[in-house]
């Protein structure tokens, strides 16, 4: 009692210790991880310009561009070009905002009205863009989607910020000018020329072998050359893939399995299956036991396998070929059936979407049986009267890609179209019209000619895909796990080499780098050699496509000055070429020509007509410094040893041909002015944008 008495007196001590500890817990937390000091760090992407670019905003907009993109593109792709985005908007709007330009209603209208001015659905009885009718749209959209509504609000923003820029360059570019003064010098280094007598002593007539370049070398060409030589954080790996590919064995059991649909019987089985030769309901058949789903269409020879073609294209009805491989599966194929169609139809054709068709827009508002009464209505009018069809397609066809051509599709080969309306085209004749259901809607068409009918062949094809067994699978999991064991005790390089495995090096990987070459798209492995626990050594396993990829960091580049031997490459050659020029020069003492010929067993050589504009000497190539000498010298001059591109040269001016002078430089003048505004759209952003203070946190806030 009497200890529980102190405590009592002595609570408001220990609360106040136990604060200060949790305090200075928390506080040390906190320093260690800095960030963790500003949400700022966690929750905004980039600052640019002193704008913040939210976290959450930026990953809403990389979803809505990656349900667009499909799946063809990577999360990574979709994020940059969201980013590259992102960057243009905010550095061009710093440029507005310091000017005090902006889009206001007036003109929204007028740039919505010049977009908008070919879209059907915005057009009044006499073809004319109608107001009342996108205002009906937006209102619309408003009360019934949320998202459509908000999707109306970034295309406007979209088309702000187009017109906006737009304005900003063409601003830019009224300011470009060319002076009279421009003007007669942009003449002047065209026109004037000088004619040349020279000697080069070319550096390639040194070996490298002789040149000694040391590490110190380097490193001083680096530091004088630091703009040349800065390098973002990079890390350099090394892998060994364990793939897991199916063996010799994998592929003969998976050639056996199929050869029981041939023979009908099977190993270890005493009742038999039904040979796929004599199966009458080969769809369900095919269905049951391929990888691949029955494909009833007919095709021409060129659209059968290259090896095996004239195999199964001479098949009789019935008979059957294989097992054979076509790119990763083995296959048998059966030829179900034969006729005549020709190579080739030319047909137009309208177009009357519905709702939930793949064509409707959100103009469209007829449903199914509607769609279907207007296609048919239209078949009876054309039908009447021929002519009528390229007036028709303006008035009802939502194919834009036809429209044009009076919905026309010209020559085109078996196939091209989706079946239904593959199927109208080719099975009928010449001038059948008809009315063919899609995804697409409902198409109106006329088949206005037909080519050369040729042989098709109908296939049924049962086809396995080559792939590992499960035997194969588990002993390159124990072989990658094996691997991973032993290079956690012993070097990465030796115990590959003992085992046989391949080390693939790969340096230089990017902090928001994607790919990994050998590997394809593998940021897991870039974030985790990025990781900040990660050292040079750490060794981890990764599950990539097909397999799996033990990993070794070898090492950590922070940003900075590239080291000695990143940069050797660039700089030995600058360096090799420096040392060689002060060679040459040192064992020169001679002032003409014709000494330093003798003196180095040289030719005398000649170029005429040489200009500023293009410092080109012919036999010696590119010479922009020799040839801004020689025109500092007068006519019979000789200049002294001059360092160029591809070696040392001595010129002697032989005859100076000046430009012929104009009245009036007002021409040459608005060429310049020319010249400097083409440059604009493709310089402009790009200078604003490296003049921009860009602080990019993407890898910080761990959005990749």
């Amino acid at each position: 009692m009497a200890v529980l008495n102190k405590i009592r007196q002595r609570s408001l001590f220990l609360i106040l210790i136990i604060a200060l500890a949790l305090f200075a817990f928390v506080i040390g937390d906190l320093f260690k991880n800095s960030d963790a000091l500003s949400a700022k760090s966690q929750n905004t992407v980039a600052t640019i310009n002193g704008k913040d670019i939210d976290r959450n905003e930026f990953l809403q907009k990389v979803e809505a561009a990656q349900r667009q993109a499909g799946p063809n593109a990577t999360n990574t792709q979709v994020m940059n070009s969201v980013w590259e985005q992102e960057v243009r908007q905010a550095v061009m709007e710093t440029q507005f905002e310091k000017l005090g330009i902006s889009v206001e209603k007036d003109q929204m209208r007028d740039l919505l009205k010049t977009t908008l001015a070919s879209s059907p659905e915005f057009l009044n009885e006499a073809g004319l863009f109608d107001e009342n009718k996108l205002n009906e749209y937006i209102a619309n959209l408003k009360e019934t989607s949320v998202a459509g509504y908000q999707g109306w609000v970034n295309y406007e923003k979209s088309i702000a910020s187009n017109a906006l820029q737009q304005n900003y360059f063409n601003m830019v570019k009224a300011g470009l000018t060319g002076t009279l003064a421009e003007g007669e010098l942009a003449h002047n280094l065209e026109g004037n020329k000088v004619d040349l007598k020279f000697i080069q002593i070319a550096y390639s007539s040194i070996v490298d072998s002789t040149i000694t370049v040391s590490k110190s070398d380097i490193s001083s060409y680096i530091n004088d050359n630091k703009q040349q030589y800065e390098a973002e954080a990079s890390r350099d790996i090394r892998y060994v893939e364990f793939k897991e590919v199916a063996t010799v064995e994998d592929e003969n059991a998976i050639k056996a399995e199929l050869n029981t649909y041939l023979t009908g019987k099977e190993a270890g089985r005493d009742d038999a299956i039904e040979p796929f030769a004599k199966v009458e309901d080969n769809e369900t058949y095919i269905n049951e036991n391929s990888d691949v789903k029955f494909d009833n269409r007919f095709v021409f020879k060129s659209s059968l396998p290259t090896a095996v073609a004239d195999n199964i294209y001479n098949l009789n009805v019935g008979e059957t070929y294989g097992p054979y491989k076509d790119g990763g599966s083995f296959k048998i194929s059966k030829l179900i059936a034969v006729k005549q169609i020709p190579d080739s139809a030319k047909v137009r054709h309208i177009l009357i979407p519905y709702l939930g068709s793949r064509s409707a827009d959100a103009a469209v508002t007829q449903t199914e049986e509607q769609a279907k009464i207007t296609a048919d209505s239209l078949v009876k009018v054309i039908k009447s009267n021929r002519s009528k069809f390229p007036e028709l397609v303006k008035a009802f066809s939502s194919d834009k890609g036809s429209v044009e051509n009076e919905g026309r599709y010209d020559w085109h080969p078996y196939n091209t179209m989706v079946p239904e309306f593959n199927d109208f085209e080719f099975e009928g004749k010449t001038g059948d019209i008809g009315v063919v259901k899609t995804v697409f809607g409902f198409h109106v068409i006329e088949i206005e000619g037909q080519k050369e009918k040729k042989k098709v062949v109908q296939v049924g094809t049962i086809s396995r895909v080559i792939e590992p067994s499960e035997a194969t699978i588990d002993k390159v999991f124990r072989d990658a796990s094996n691997f991973e064991i032993k290079v956690g005790e012993g070097d990465f390089q030796d115990i590959a080499t003992e085992s046989k495995f391949t080390v693939r090096p790969v340096n230089g990987i990017k902090v928001l780098d994607e790919n990994i070459p050998g590997l394809g798209s593998q940021r897991p492995i870039v974030r985790w050699a990025y990781e900040e626990d990660a050292e040079t050594g750490d060794v981890k396993r990764f599950n990539v496509n097909g397999g799996y990829a033990i990993v070794q960091l070898v090492a950590k580049h922070e940003a900075g000055l590239m080291s000695v031997e990143d940069a050797s490459a660039t700089a030995l050659p600058a360096i090799r070429k420096k040392k060689k020029a002060e060679m040459i020069k040192s064992r020169i003492s001679v002032t003409s020509l014709e000494e330093l010929a003798k003196a180095e067993n040289a030719t005398i050589r000649n170029s005429s007509a040489i200009s500023m504009k293009n410092p080109t000497i012919s036999g010696a190539g590119r010479e922009p410094l020799v040839v801004g000498t020689a025109f500092g010298l007068n006519e019979g001059e000789t200049s002294g040893l001059i360092e160029g591109v591809n070696g040392v040269y001595m010129v002697q001016v032989t005859k100076v041909i000046p430009a012929v002078k104009l009245d009036n430089y007002q021409a040459a003048a608005n060429r310049v002015e020319q010249q400097k505004t083409s440059v604009v759209n493709s310089k402009l952003y790009t200078a604003l944008k490296d003049a921009a203070d860009i602080e990019d946190n993407r890898a910080k806030t761990q959005i990749q």
